[in-house]
């Protein structure tokens, strides 16, 4: 199959490449920076330079594919002059008029859990309204990839860990967190792209599910602080937090209502009634080990 990937080499793009390159695949990969094309090339990929702000680079990047996957890049959430959800909503129309025009017919875009609610979800709320869009076309196959917490935003805590000798949060504690790895996040969308499928469906992916302080002890052990401990702290207590480092404050309430609907319940309620058939092949316990690799060159 063709199949066109964004992403760039991206902490999930870059093993989906790899894996779809090692089944046969002629696999391009769509990147922001003309630096990125040897890396690209090693993979044995293609390399197609461009932006997914670009609508008309996207539906020539998408002529021809038979499959392409579409994904919402990172932004700097320290930017004090990003807009994003400007910035979300126009990439997710970008796709939407990209795919019809170009005529690809299966396409896998990353969503997330919580893409469920059209409120209350914070900073992912775009995600509904994306997946909305992408809806409404006809004659295309789509799957929405929603995974769960991902690992390696462990890595935030970081500092707190250094500074103060715990973890805190407003979830966790003794509720449980769904989390996850890019590496079965890739899988999953491996799998996605290269299966038929008429219409649309939603895939949840998980690799664990571990309570905060549970997330905590696995951790501490992996770094030597056996005794690491996960605080709950309060909404406005982590607010504060995230805009004294420099977050860009209408971003950083976004995160903490995305974080108490996690804690609360609501932005896992859909996740809990369609519970991956499988959970993924990366443990915390694996992971930890990354985690304590980056920890200690801190």
């Amino acid at each position: 199959m063709k199949i066109i990937l964004t992403g760039s080499l991206g902490n999930i793009s870059q093993p989906l490449a790899h894996i779809l390159v090692q089944k046969g695949h002629d696999i391009s990969i769509i990147s922001s920076k003309a630096e990125n094309q040897d890396e690209i090339e090693k993979l044995g990929a293609k390399a197609v330079i461009g932006s997914v702000e670009d609508a008309i680079f996207l539906t020539n990047a998408f002529t021809g594919a038979d499959a392409v996957y579409c994904m919402i890049p990172r932004a700097n959430y320290f930017d004090p002059n990003l807009d994003l959800d400007a910035f979300t909503r126009n990439i997710g129309n970008n796709y939407a008029e990209a795919i019809s025009k170009s005529g690809v017919k299966r396409v896998v875009f990353l969503s997330s859990i919580g893409a469920h609610l059209k409120q209350n979800s914070g900073i992912i709320q775009r995600y509904n309204e994306i997946e909305g869009v992408l809806n409404q076309l006809s004659d295309v196959a789509i799957t929405y990839m929603r995974p769960t917490s991902f690992y390696y935003n462990l890595l935030a805590y970081i500092p707190a860990i250094k500074n103060q000798g715990f973890i805190s949060a407003n979830y966790g504690g003794e509720e449980l967190i769904p989390w996850v790895s890019p590496n079965d996040i890739a899988s999953a969308i491996a799998e996605e792209l290269t299966t038929p499928l008429d219409g649309k469906k939603v895939r949840y992916v998980a690799s664990e599910e571990v309570n905060g302080n549970e997330t905590a002890r696995i951790l501490g052990e992996a770094i030597g602080k056996p005794d690491l401990k996960w605080k709950l702290i309060s909404d406005e207590e982590v607010l504060n937090g995230l805009i004294f480092v420099g977050m860009q404050p209408k971003i950083a309430t976004g995160l903490v209502e995305m974080y108490a609907g996690l804690y609360n319940g609501l932005l896992g309620e859909d996740y809990y009634r369609n519970r991956p058939a499988e959970m993924g092949k990366v443990k915390l316990a694996d992971y930890a080990k990354e985690f304590a690799s980056i920890y200690n060159q801190k």
